[in-house]
């Protein structure tokens, strides 16, 4: 059984058991998280996509980590002008660890 959860603007597959990182959500390590948006439900023998069904489905998760991700490089050039400018980003993330899925 695995469910299709929007949450920061993307959809994730999650599955009980699963450890997902997702955009940061305001919430302390070891919380409990409850996440409504729900897409999709698919079981063993039917897939759910009907948005009146899915209207009470949620996914409950536990804050496993907050962190920061690995930094990235921005490079801008612009060729014959002596233009160059390189930046970093780090990007804040959480990590979930799936415990529910209620349908």
């Amino acid at each position: 059984m695995y469910a299709v959860v929007n949450t920061g603007g993307k959809q994730y597959k999650m599955a009980v058991g699963d450890t997902v990182r997702v955009e940061k959500i305001d919430a302390a390590e070891g919380d409990t998280v409850e996440l409504d948006q729900v897409a999709l439900i698919a079981t063993d023998d039917a897939i759910v996509t009907d948005p009146a069904a899915l209207a009470a489905a949620k996914v409950v998760c536990r804050v496993v980590e907050q962190d920061r991700a690995k930094k990235i490089r921005v490079f801008k050039y612009k060729k014959r002008k002596n233009y160059h400018k390189t930046r970093g980003h780090r990007q804040y993330y959480t990590a979930l660890r799936v415990q529910d899925i209620q349908a």
